[in-house]
């Protein structure tokens, strides 16, 4: 199963006053956060869904970009976008907001795994905290069909969709099933979504993840800037961009260049 990666980032942000999109996350943004976090996992195309003329920062090298066909129409419209672009170059997708600043791969892995699991499913979708949340999804790219029905009928709500498709849904107990997501995140602060100016200042007050650089041992850093300079290999896999999200647990070793010396 080839999975793509779907990150939403054209909602009006009413609530928050701003692009949620743009809002610094420390020293990069929440967009290339999300980008950064779901490219790790996923193997298929990565698309970030805006609104049309929505200006975004910079992205990685092979990052795709998707207008929304019409403004204000919800998630629904945005997976549509998405799912468009990607065509038949991905059997799933998992689908995030931009505003998941905590998301870790462990939870966006166990969720595509709980998918994969089994070929009659349609969703795989995570409920905790009392809530679904389709934003922290893995779908079929089947879906699609669906989508455009419900679209076509001004009927804008996932609810609507996970009516009429075959859904796994993952509490609490389900997601916290997978070791590396009860190590990691098991408070399950991956679906903790900002909609609020107190909200994203509450986040980005916490402390940053811990990481572990080869050499100096536990530093908090969330991106490979703040971890130290230079060419590293996270996670063993090389990488180079300053703002390269970190995560809780990741293992980062930055390159030592020595000096050439001319033979005496």
């Amino acid at each position: 199963m080839r999975v793509a990666g779907i990150v939403l980032a054209g909602g009006r942000s009413t609530r928050m006053g701003t692009s949620k999109a743009t809002l610094d996350w420390h020293g990069s943004t929440l967009v290339r956060r999300a980008v950064g976090i779901v490219g790790r996992v996923v193997d298929g195309p990565l698309v970030v869904v805006r609104a049309r003329d929505q200006p975004l920062p910079r992205l990685p090298d092979g990052t795709e970009i998707a207008d929304d066909a019409r403004a204000a129409r919800g998630p629904l419209q945005g997976i549509a976008a998405g799912l468009a672009a990607i065509g038949d170059h991905a059997d799933a997708v998992f689908v995030c907001g931009v505003d998941a600043p905590l998301l870790h791969p462990a939870l966006v892995a166990h969720v595509i795994a709980a998918l994969a699991a089994d070929e009659q499913l349609d969703v795989a979708l995570p409920v905790a905290h009392g809530f679904p949340h389709p934003l922290a999804a893995a779908y079929r790219t089947t879906v699609a069909e669906p989508i455009s029905d419900l679209l076509d009928q001004d009927v804008l709500g996932t609810r609507a969709l996970m009516a009429r498709c075959r859904v796994r849904r993952l509490d609490e107990a389900a997601l916290l099933a997978d070791p590396a997501v009860a190590e990691h995140d098991p408070r399950l602060e991956s679906l903790l979504n900002l909609n609020e100016p107190g909200e994203y200042e509450a986040a980005r007050a916490r402390p940053a993840p811990q990481v572990t650089v080869v050499g100096e041992g536990d530093v908090r850093a969330a991106t490979l800037a703040a971890a130290g300079e230079g060419t590293a290999t996270l996670n063993g896999v090389a990488v180079s961009d300053p703002q390269e999200p970190l995560v809780a647990g990741d293992q980062v070793a930055f390159v030592m260049r020595r000096r050439y010396r001319p033979a005496s």
